[in-house]
């Protein structure tokens, strides 16, 4: 799955504004040529770790051991390795999918039979949350939010390409996550089933695997040390908002639009003044809200099919990631459509007293 690139996006907000100033014709040619020939920022590896390391931040944020921390990261370095290797070799984002989710599941069954035999140090450990973090890893850079916001904006041709994309790359993710659970139960080891979606772990937790995330997911996709600071900042404030929204009794999917749309608001006034575009730090902010454990604990539950241990609440699981996953979608583009006009009254004022002053 090709990642955008952050880094060449800021260079092409600053020759629009350039551009709006009076920048010649032949000149902002020359400078569009010279961006699209920048490489990208980083080196694979570099990308392969910054992606392990978003599992890291789902770990904290789900108040998880260090144990439980460390295996997740492995699991998702084996999966991130997996599907760059399978870049390379231009297999097709679908079948990358698969492999990674394949990987990063059979990790888990793993670490599910050595605990269930007593082997130290993974007794304890809750592999559950091993294969929500590969759930939110193979989830962060899909299109939702482009997708809505094209729907919105009333591109609708362009809107119906991604949703069949997110499509496609999601059951992609399903079947290589069956594939490895299967995988698991031929050879005499089944996943232990979660009582419900994983919850989330202290608030001080919550906050620092949120700006983990954010970080990780702004340098997978190519940012500058601008964009990953302001990912940072918006990742706390979605933390902070949606543990306020759940705290006042709003739904889980409530809660988390709620705190996508005040993350994409601020991040579009923050964006603007600081020349970084919002799209790349409202993206990194969303994705700690990813609902990866709800889309497992659905999953599980439906291949086990067992309701005396739970398995009942499979398919309202995975209705309840839908819906937190549209919800993420409609707050990160309410909140550009809302910050948009009032970004532009305020570049309004600001240009009204600089004439003043002059």
């Amino acid at each position: 799955m090709a990642a955008p690139d952050h880094t060449k996006l800021q260079r092409l907000q600053a020759l629009l504004v350039d551009i709006d100033g009076g920048l010649d014709l032949a000149e902002a040619r020359t400078r569009f040529r010279a961006i699209r020939r920048v490489p990208f920022r980083y080196r694979p590896q570099v990308v392969v770790v910054a992606r392990a390391l978003l599992t890291v931040g789902v770990g904290i944020l789900s108040g998880g051991t260090a144990t439980v921390v460390a295996l997740t990261f492995v699991a998702a370095l084996a999966a991130a390795s997996t599907q760059s290797g399978l870049a390379r070799l231009r297999v097709p984002s679908f079948f990358s999918q698969i492999a990674g989710a394949f990987v990063t599941t059979v990790v888990a069954v793993t670490v599910s039979a050595l605990a269930a035999a007593g082997v130290e140090p993974f007794t304890g450990v809750r592999p559950s949350i091993i294969v929500a973090s590969g759930i939110v890893l193979m989830l962060s850079g899909l299109t939702v939010v482009g997708a809505a916001q094209d729907a919105i904006d009333g591109f609708a041709l362009t809107a119906a390409g991604r949703i069949l994309d997110l499509t496609l790359q999601t059951l992609g993710l399903v079947v290589g996550i069956l594939a490895g659970l299967e995988l698991g139960s031929v050879v005499g080891y089944r996943m232990t089933l979660p009582d419900g979606p994983l919850p989330l772990g202290p608030l001080p937790g919550q906050v620092a695997g949120a700006v983990v995330i954010a970080v990780s997911v702004a340098l997978f996709n190519g940012a500058g040390a601008r964009i990953v600071v302001v990912s940072a900042l918006l990742g706390s404030i979605t933390a902070l908002g949606y543990a306020a929204a759940s705290a006042a009794g709003l739904h889980v999917a409530a809660a988390s639009g709620l705190a996508a749309l005040v993350a994409s608001f601020v991040g579009v006034l923050v964006a603007h003044n600081l020349h970084v575009p919002s799209v790349a730090v409202t993206t990194a902010a969303i994705v700690p809200l990813v609902p990866g454990g709800a889309v497992f604990y659905g999953l599980l539950g439906m291949v086990h099919a067992d309701p005396a241990a739970g398995a009942g609440g499979g398919p309202g699981s995975l209705v309840l990631a839908a819906s937190v996953g549209l919800a993420l979608a409609a707050g990160a583009s309410l909140g550009i459509y809302l910050g948009t006009p009032v970004r532009a009254t305020l570049e309004g004022v600001a240009r009204s007293r600089a004439r003043v002053r002059r």
